[in-house]
């Protein structure tokens, strides 16, 4: 859909319909945002921009603009055609009113004001007021700035008109409900991720962060006229491209719009996100099964029709085609239907066979028409085949058939005596010294360990058939007994916590970083599930003759300390696991009724793979400057 392109229906009063009320936003909102944590709190700016971008999909918003003010609450402001003020007479109120006090009301739903519009759950502006303590609307519409405020969800005030402008648009202003939020601090970091990928996906559109807390003032414009393309080179801003040309198509329908960009680099990792409606789909669906089959058969076809197939190479896979990928699907569709719990897979059948003939004949003709290109794409697919081969009997070794059937873990893994995973625990300890103690600490009914000797291997720079030889991950692999790549399967892993256990200084902190690298990049299903954890060792002990306690934080540490003498007592900075005795690191790390464990969870797929590609790639110079601007935020570092 063209940002040139205006939706013809009409949008007033009248066509805002309502469903139901708000009593079940404030009795279970997380329902509704997600969370009450730090997802939600930032699930409100979501939902209010998302109305803004819905204007910007019909053709009316250029602008939007995000501002964290100096107490944590948000103001959001468009210059689209506005909230409707006039009186929708089903209802006898304003559509200013409507939107704000009743849950699906709004012009996305019906025959209404937006042809199509984004937005996972589409309970829009009305969640925002229902969980803020102060909310105020102004609209700028036919010559006029309307406005009115809310508590808690409730008006304050009727819409009264405050003053005259030429101008159109909306600004929202609204502070989170401190008694409903576990935490009401934004971070602005989060806000910069999301919002620079709408103005990705909605090119020409402008939107700007703006954060005028004191101290941390900061400011940013996201604005691109490459759309997806420039998302593309954003990605693989820190990465070899293979070439310079990023493939991009573009098809408007009558209830679709797609938009395709794709561009090889050097590396490894496939790397490709699809979007329905601006929102992303991690579990895929139609959209991108349409254009992984496409892709697969027209690079064949490429192949064995000038001859890249020799002897008796059969077709290359959708693995060895997709290595190195970088690709973006953004579809637009008037009656999306998204599928799972999360509403993250796309379900609409007819997509697939859309994306697929759209995919096939544009790809088909890029690879006839840059030849030079296309053959190094190829070259590359086939140096993955060669190497998945390669690695198919190394697999196969790692596969383990029973629980103790393979012969690669010598007196490396002390397993547990429990068969049941969602009881079962696995310690992945660094170190034989840490190792001995947590083999001797532990509740060995239900926790294994497996103590890591030797390098981990950086799978940044790796290709799987590396990786399948290397003993550290190898261990890893067959303990697991999951599997990996393709063969990976998360029903078959045999515990439910795999436990990160590690020193708490730089070394520690760059072996965690190394495997949870592997796990994102081979082994993600783990951490979709839940499944991996960083365990969380004290970093002081503090004695008082017999009596100790331990601190895992310094704000700990100053609080149990504040009213002791310093001549009372004694403290130690543990430095590593192998510090502490059998019984000190059951106490204070392993024992489930005491301990304190971090979940790894990944909210967002790009943020993390950019991370991870910045962390562990080959580019020295951004890895730099993303320790220079987060040093500021460093605690506990260890000289």
């Amino acid at each position: 859909m063209s940002e040139a392109t205006k939706t013809n229906h009409e949008y007033g009063a009248d066509q805002l319909q309502a469903l139901e009320g708000l009593e079940a936003v404030k009795r279970r909102p997380g329902m509704y945002i997600g969370s009450t944590g730090k997802q939600g709190l930032h699930h409100l700016v979501y939902e209010v921009v998302d109305n803004s971008i819905d204007e910007a999909l019909a053709g009316y918003c250029s602008n939007i603009t995000v501002v964290i003010d100096d107490d944590n609450a948000i103001t959001v402001t468009d210059d689209g055609r506005g909230i409707p003020t006039g009186i929708n007479h089903k209802q006898n109120m304003t559509g200013v009113e409507m939107a704000l006090t009743m849950l699906h009301a709004g012009g996305k739903f019906g025959d209404g004001g937006y042809k199509v519009s984004g937005g996972l759950h589409g309970v829009g502006v009305s969640v925002v007021n229902a969980l803020s303590e102060t909310l105020i609307c102004e609209v700028k519409q036919n010559k006029q700035i309307h406005r009115m405020t809310f508590e808690h969800g409730n008006k304050t005030s009727e819409l009264e008109v405050i003053g005259k402008t030429n101008r159109t648009g909306t600004k929202i202003y609204f502070k989170p409900d401190a008694d409903i939020f576990d935490e009401t601090v934004y971070d602005y970091d989060v806000l910069e991720h999301r919002l620079r990928e709408l103005a990705f996906l909605n090119k020409g559109v402008s939107i700007t962060l703006k954060d005028t807390r004191k101290g941390i003032e900061r400011s940013d414009n996201y604005h691109y006229e490459g759309g997806i393309q420039s998302y593309i080179e954003y990605i693989n801003r820190n990465k070899d491209p293979l070439y310079d040309t990023i493939t991009y198509y573009e098809k408007d329908m009558d209830d679709y719009s797609l938009e395709i960009a794709l561009q090889y680099t050097k590396g490894y990792s496939e790397n490709i996100y699809a979007y329905a409606n601006n929102i992303y789909t991690p579990e895929g669906g139609s959209h991108l099964n349409g254009f992984k089959s496409a892709l697969t058969r027209t690079i064949n076809n490429y192949a064995k029709r000038n001859n890249f197939l020799k002897g008796n190479e059969k077709n290359l896979s959708g693995e060895d085609i997709r290595e190195g990928l970088t690709a973006i699907i953004s579809i637009k569709l008037l009656e999306p239907q998204f599928e799972g719990q999360t509403k993250t897979k796309l379900g609409n059948p007819e997509v697939k066979g859309i994306v697929e003939t759209i995919v096939g004949e544009e790809l088909g003709a890029f690879l006839e028409e840059h030849p030079t290109e296309a053959k190094r794409i190829v070259e590359k697919n086939l140096q993955a085949s060669r190497a998945r081969i390669a690695a198919k009997k190394a697999r196969e070794m790692t596969r383990r058939k029973t629980a103790l059937s393979s012969t690669s873990l010598p007196g490396k893994l002390a397993d547990c005596r429990e068969k049941d995973p969602a009881l079962s625990e696995i310690f992945i300890v660094e170190g034989d010294s840490a190792g001995g103690s947590a083999k001797t600490g532990r509740d060995s009914r239900i926790q294994a360990i497996l103590p890591l000797r030797g390098k981990v291997l950086n799978v940044e720079k790796s290709r799987l058939d590396r990786i399948l030889t290397a003993d550290t991950l190898k261990s890893m692999i067959t303990a697991f007994g999951t599997g990996i790549g393709d063969d990976f399967d998360v029903e078959r892993a045999r515990y439910h916590k795999i436990v990160i256990m590690t020193d708490a200084d730089v070394d520690g902190a760059h072996i965690r970083t190394l495997l949870l690298t592997f796990f994102y990049r081979y082994m993600r299903g783990l951490i979709e599930r839940g499944y991996v954890y960083i365990a969380q060792p004290p970093l002081y002990k503090i004695s008082r003759g017999k009596h100790v306690e331990y601190a895992y934080t310094d704000a700990e540490l100053a609080k149990r300390t504040k009213d002791l003498d310093s001549s009372k007592y004694t403290l130690q900075r543990y430095k590593g696991l192998g510090e502490m005795d059998a019984e000190q690191l059951w106490e204070t790390t392993m024992n489930p009724e005491t301990r304190n464990m971090l979940r790894v969870n990944v909210e967002d797929a790009s943020y993390a793979d950019e991370i991870f590609n910045v962390l562990m790639g080959d580019k020295v110079q951004p890895r730099k400057e993303f320790i220079e601007r987060n040093a500021r935020k460093v605690k506990n570092l260890d000289v």
